[in-house]
């Protein structure tokens, strides 16, 4: 679901009347760049760049929205033709820059860069934000469970805990780019492709008189894609059940109790029916530290169903991106500007690169530049340009490309960055031109405020 012009915040409606009565009309850049990493988070993987796409291209108010907001008291004094005109012709018609979908992200690294008419600009704050940030979120927790699960697949379990059903199609989409192998939402299979995986609720096994009624006929229909849910009553006991009963299953589930014990003894009843090509997967609560956990304990399970933790990144459920002015057109000359405020909260000013550095084939360390600065030797540029005057820059990128690229870039960073309790911090540092363009754009304002603190990983310098 694409969103609509009113998906945003009261607050850039009424800036919007404001630019527009007081006739600013240059262009203005955006950047958006998340400050500060979760807790046991050493990176980000960026993610919701395609669906923030679709929402610029199709930006437009509808008459009968704007004969809404004509009502709203709060706007009752602007003129009629920011009504009439501004937001009856309104489109996108700005340039994109981005960082592409799978790639790695530190602090204070623009994931997204929009420069636009001041008006088009404010106006897609909160979408774009609530875009990306949700599934940046959603893709992050995701890199940590597949490195957790050392190779075994993941199947992402979430929607019916998500927050929302558009949720959680949109958490199943960012699980799979960081690699999740499948999805148990329809939804999400059928709109973007992502293979389906499912086995059958406790509710099944109950239906009927016994369990190997109830895999009998669950077999009858799915044959040998049949995966059975065994821990309804007595898990241990169910395995015996299906050896003797002659079924075959591709798979069998736990969703409770001790997986560690119980998959070593499931799996040696299997093994002793000659079911060795019978997998064991498991379920129930689980995240990043279970499945590391039992997989460290020796627990011959061969996937994970992995829901609320998740769908919800359910320890880091909400992640602060921001989305600040960094430079403005008065009078037709493109002036930097930035915000200065205590406690970590202020920006840099000016457009900005990320260049990312290697060696041997390990990324070693990110520089953010300015955007017109000559490429560092060596350094591969992170951000590329994605829309232009309104159009995308070529064509929508398959999902199946997106999740190759973020495989890839992982395996690129140091171990002790994606391990779940980072050992080492990747560096990021600022060129020497943002620093002096920090200091002149400062200066400029004649204040004293302390500006943004390094992040961890960051140049150590200090202003």
């Amino acid at each position: 679901m694409i969103p609509s012009a009113l998906v945003t915040d009261f607050y850039e409606i009424t800036m919007m009347a404001g630019y527009d009565a007081g006739g600013v009309e240059g262009r203005a850049t955006f950047e958006l760049f998340v400050r500060n990493l979760p807790r046991n988070r050493a990176y980000l993987v960026a993610a919701g760049l395609e669906q923030a796409l679709q929402y610029l291209e199709t930006l437009r108010f509808t008459p009968e929205q704007i004969a809404w907001l004509r009502h709203v008291p709060n706007l009752s004094a602007a003129p009629a033709s920011f009504f009439d005109e501004t937001l009856a012709s309104l489109r996108f018609t700005g340039d994109v820059w981005a960082v592409p979908e799978g790639t790695p992200v530190f602090p204070y690294e623009p994931l997204l860069r929009v420069t636009a008419p001041l008006i088009e600009a404010q106006l897609v704050e909160t979408a774009l934000l609530a875009t990306l940030t949700f599934q940046t979120s959603i893709a992050s927790k995701a890199a940590r469970i597949v490195w957790a699960a050392s190779g075994q697949q993941v199947m992402e379990f979430g929607g019916r805990r998500a927050h929302g059903p558009e949720a959680g199609v949109l958490a199943a989409r960012a699980a799979y780019l960081a690699g999740c192998e499948s999805t148990s939402n329809v939804e999400a299979g059928y709109r973007f492709g992502i293979p389906l995986s499912g086995t059958m609720a406790h509710s099944w096994v109950t239906t009927f008189a016994d369990e190997v009624e109830a895999f009998r006929q669950y077999a009858s229909v799915f044959g040998e894609r049949s995966v059975f849910l065994i821990d309804t009553y007595d898990t241990v006991a169910c395995a015996r059940k299906i050896v003797a009963a002659g079924l075959r299953p591709r798979a069998v589930r736990l969703d409770s109790g001790d997986l560690v014990a119980l998959s070593k003894e499931v799996r040696a009843i299997l093994d002793e029916g000659d079911l060795h090509q019978t997998e064991i997967l498991a379920s129930g609560d689980m995240d990043e530290w279970s499945v590391a956990h039992v997989l460290a304990q020796g627990a011959p399970i061969d996937g994970f169903g992995v829901g609320t933790a998740l769908a919800t990144s359910k320890d880091a459920p909400a992640l602060g991106g921001v989305y600040k002015l960094v430079e403005v057109e008065r009078d037709g000359t493109r002036v930097p500007v930035m915000k200065l405020s205590a406690g970590g909260k202020a920006s840099f000013p000016g457009r900005k690169q990320v260049w990312r550095h290697h060696r041997h084939g390990v990324a070693t360390g990110d520089l953010i530049a300015l955007a017109d600065e000559p490429a560092p030797p060596g350094g591969v540029a992170l951000l590329a340009q994605v829309m232009e005057r309104g159009f995308r820059v070529g064509a929508p990128e398959p999902l199946a490309v997106s999740r190759k690229r973020c495989r890839h870039l992982l395996e690129e960073l140091p171990q002790g960055v994606r391990m779940l309790e980072p050992r080492e911090a990747y560096q990021v540092s600022r060129s020497a031109a943002l620093e002096a363009l920090t200091d002149r754009t400062v200066a400029a304002l004649g204040v004293e405020v302390p500006l943004v603190p390094d992040a961890p990983g960051a140049d150590s310098r200090k202003r």
